[in-house]
């Protein structure tokens, strides 16, 4: 039977993130470099996208590249780059035609100034486009996202455009480069490792985590539907008691 029969899409969670790890240790397994394994991931990238319409997902955001990725063998980031540059320039046109609307988050002033050439315009070719958002977080790190958000925040208040008492949590959250996007509901992480890397550390406060020891070349369709059915077969309390949550449902 197919899974997502199974799946409750009424319920389906509206955001879902995904830290697509194991490129490199797939390849290895295949007696390949690891560049190999980062093209092969791509093909997982076009699955799990078509697999979330189908969940009729809203948001779908994928950790690309992390400002750590800068300290890996620099043949791996050149290649990275390359793999970025021409996976954009080579899908924007089935992005556009998909209803997928692109997006990026993170640094992005600190990308290779072709890939940021490639990325705005397709940036912009897809943003009317409201099937589902596909969001890269490219140079991405929480750390330094936060520490941007604060130092936006202590510049508003030392100019006194607000207080100290202004500071919400909903302040905090418009300072982010997720600011129009929705916090996720499921995060997923493959390859059996279970850290969170610095990824959307400020968005993920009341998010499901799902990891799975399947890397990212192999993780397709029918993983995705594991981790949401399991997503589904949990009670999401936000802080409340059990009673709490049926008396609001």
């Amino acid at each position: 039977m197919d899974l997502l029969s199974k799946i409750d899409l009424k319920n389906a969670p509206q955001h879902i993130a995904i830290i697509m790890d194991g490129n490199g240790r797939w390849a290895k397994k295949q007696g390949q470099m690891r560049l190999h394994g980062h093209n092969i991931g791509v093909e997982s990238v076009r699955e799990v996208l078509k697999a979330s319409k189908e969940l009729k997902v809203k948001y779908l955001t994928l950790y690309a590249f992390s400002t750590e990725n800068w300290n890996r063998p620099q043949e791996e980031v050149d290649g990275l780059m390359d793999l970025l540059v021409r996976s954009i320039a080579g899908e924007v046109e089935e992005l556009h035609s998909s209803g997928v609307s692109l997006k990026a988050i993170g640094d992005l002033e600190g990308l290779p100034n072709d890939c940021k050439v490639e990325l705005q315009s397709a940036i912009e070719k897809t943003k009317n486009n409201t099937d589902i958002n596909l969001v890269l977080a490219l140079n991405y790190s929480s750390r330094w996202e936060i520490k941007e958000a604060t130092k936006l925040i202590a510049k508003d208040i030392a100019s006194g455009k607000i207080s100290e008492d202004d500071v919400t949590d909903e302040l905090v959250s418009s300072k982010m480069t997720t600011a129009e996007i929705p916090d996720p509901e499921l995060l997923i992480r493959t390859s059996g490792e279970y850290r969170l890397s610095n990824f959307l550390l400020w968005q993920i406060a009341y998010c499901e985590l799902h990891f799975t020891p399947v890397l990212w070349p192999a993780f397709k369709r029918e993983d995705l539907f594991k981790a949401v059915l399991d997503y589904q077969s949990r009670e999401r309390r936000f802080g409340m008691v059990s009673e709490q949550i049926s008396k609001t449902v």
